[in-house]
């Protein structure tokens, strides 16, 4: 009879309509993200239980701190899927990456080396977290010129900017699609980040929502949000969403 009094679980948001997370660091051990294949296995669940049928993760690769290429990148993958085979786990999980803009991109750029692509010719990119990087116009016209579609990472989390959000239709003007994360929806970090999302939500310059999961505290954060699927409902409803274009 004490089962009647039981307080019910909220119920986790379903992510389903998203599709595929085009943004996370699920590859074990080789940037600040998950630092084994039994914790990338664990995440990876988890965002299958928010409703993600398929991934893009994106290892950082910043070369101060990251220095990843594609022997770091492709060994780590190889890992996972044999820890996945082990205990008769399948997921859909593709290995790109996310550039930080620094001298080591420049020069990857310059020798025109062969980038880690999301889908065909999609590149992630970031900026620094501490001030814009001055030749930010410049690698955006070279990546274009090459090619390739740049599409910025969480833009809303570039505090500097908040004073001049219209910067980002500026960056959108030039070819630059834009990549919001979702715990920036949820307030995870902080109220500038927040505001800044509901900016480019309402300017409707969000191309693509990725998790840009790291650890069990942004998954965490993820399942508690009782008004995330409310607050992705204009990007969805813009139809100018591309997740689904990946897969």
């Amino acid at each position: 009879m004490f089962s009647l009094f039981k307080k019910k679980l909220p119920l986790i948001p379903d992510l389903s309509v998203i599709g595929i997370d085009m943004h996370s660091h699920l590859l074990p051990g080789i940037d600040d993200g998950s630092p084994d294949t039994e914790t990338s296995l664990h995440l990876i669940n988890g965002l299958t239980e928010l409703g993600f049928s398929s991934f893009i993760t994106t290892p950082h690769i910043l070369w101060d701190l990251y220095r990843n290429d594609d022997n770091t990148i492709g060994d780590a993958h190889s890992r996972l899927n044999v820890a996945a085979s082990l205990v008769n786990v399948s997921f859909t999980l593709h290995a790109a990456a996310e550039y930080m803009i620094d001298d080591h991109f420049t020069n990857l750029l310059k020798e025109k080396a062969p980038l880690r692509t999301l889908n065909n010719n999609y590149v992630l990119v970031e900026f620094s977290f501490v001030a814009l990087p001055f030749d930010w116009k410049t690698v955006f016209f070279d990546l274009l010129i090459q090619g390739y579609q740049p599409v910025l990472a969480h833009p809303e989390r570039y505090n500097y900017l908040a004073a001049q959000p219209e910067i980002f239709q500026q960056i959108s003007d030039m070819g630059v699609l834009l990549q919001v994360n979702l715990n920036s929806l949820t307030g995870y970090y902080g109220k500038p980040a927040l505001q800044l999302a509901q900016y480019l939500t309402k300017h409707k310059l969000v191309s693509f929502l990725g998790t840009d999961l790291h650890h069990q505290r942004h998954l965490d954060a993820l399942r508690q949000s009782s008004h995330l699927v409310e607050s992705i409902k204009p990007i969805l409803d813009s139809g100018k969403l591309l997740n689904s274009s990946l897969i």
